[in-house]
């Protein structure tokens, strides 16, 4: 296929990973150390991130610094049946939104957030503790968020993850079918599709006009079917490898991206949640390579 239009963003997820199979953005070098090296290797745009000792023309003016754009930004929108709760969120999502519009990438991929001893964590990739009544609730909880990024001049774009309230294909199906397209699209992440027992293939064409963006890593199909089958939790099944650089996992790209639109002009986000390289940097390297590779030889 076709990508020539495509933008091609890195999220340096390998930064933060930590030896228990989790995140924790205190292990980020320093801002201008990490945006130098990604750029040294060839990337072009990194996902937006305003930190919060930055405004947000601080932050476009690091990423200018160092030759990199602002790709989409990303939204955990925390679950709570705490009514004060949910409008500090909806409003941070708002905010997101706002910093992402002021950059010139009004993208933003909506999940519904993870915590590490939330219930999908310990219970992930099977559609665990779900009722219809709850996912109705789930449901009207996107819409809102959907709304104030659209009101603030946003794109959203929901996005399905393992160990969330939206992780199974069903799940996405009926998130997607019940709200209208122009207040939420699609941005599927291949690898937690697949880890969950979808077919990203499938269901990528089946919303094929109705994706913004995609997030697109590889992993072992065989440890995420065992993760499944033997109940393994969230962390578990990323300490057991899950995760692998791109071009070195089980997925097969070419059949799952040519479901995008010939003219597709998006953003692709490369992700390695957790390296299997010694350093964050060499993972990197090898995205950076994977991409060169793919891209010029047009092989995707």
């Amino acid at each position: 296929m076709n990508l020539n239009k495509a933008q091609f963003a890195l999220n340096p997820l390998q930064y933060m990973a930590t030896d228990d199979g989790w995140l924790d953005p205190t292990l980020n070098p320093p801002l201008a150390e990490r945006l130098q090296y990604i750029a040294s290797v060839g990337f072009t745009a990194i996902q937006s991130d305003v930190p919060a000792d930055q405004t947000t023309e601080e932050y476009g003016a690091a990423l200018a610094a160092a030759g990199l754009q602002p790709g989409p930004g990303y939204v955990n929108l925390k679950w709570s049946d705490d009514p004060e709760v949910r409008q500090e969120q909806l409003g941070q999502a708002q905010d997101l939104a706002e910093k992402n519009v002021a950059l010139g990438t009004p993208l933003l991929f909506l999940s519904m957030g993870m915590e590490r001893d939330a219930l999908r964590v310990q219970h992930p990739a099977r559609g665990y503790g779900s009722t219809p009544e709850h996912l109705a609730h789930v449901r009207d909880y996107l819409k809102e968020a959907a709304e104030s990024i659209t009101a603030a001049g946003g794109v959203a774009a929901l996005h399905p993850h393992v160990g969330t309230w939206v992780e199974t294909a069903e799940e996405t199906r009926y998130v997607l079918d019940s709200i209208d397209e122009n207040v939420l699209g699609f941005g599927p992440d291949i690898g937690h599709l697949a880890w969950a027992g979808a077919d990203p293939a499938q269901i990528m064409a089946e919303y094929a006009e109705r994706i913004a963006g995609v997030h697109i890593k590889d992993l072992d199909a065989g440890i995420a079917r065992t993760s499944r089958e033997s109940k393994w939790t969230y962390r578990q099944t990323v300490q057991e490898g899950i995760w692998k650089e791109l071009g070195t996992g089980d997925l097969d790209y070419a059949p799952i991206l040519s479901t995008l639109p010939e003219d597709f002009n998006g953003w692709i986000v490369i992700e390695v949640d957790r390296g299997t390289t010694s350093t964050p940097e060499e993972s990197i390297d090898m995205s950076a390579e994977w991409l060169k590779a793919n891209t010029q030889s047009a092989r995707l």
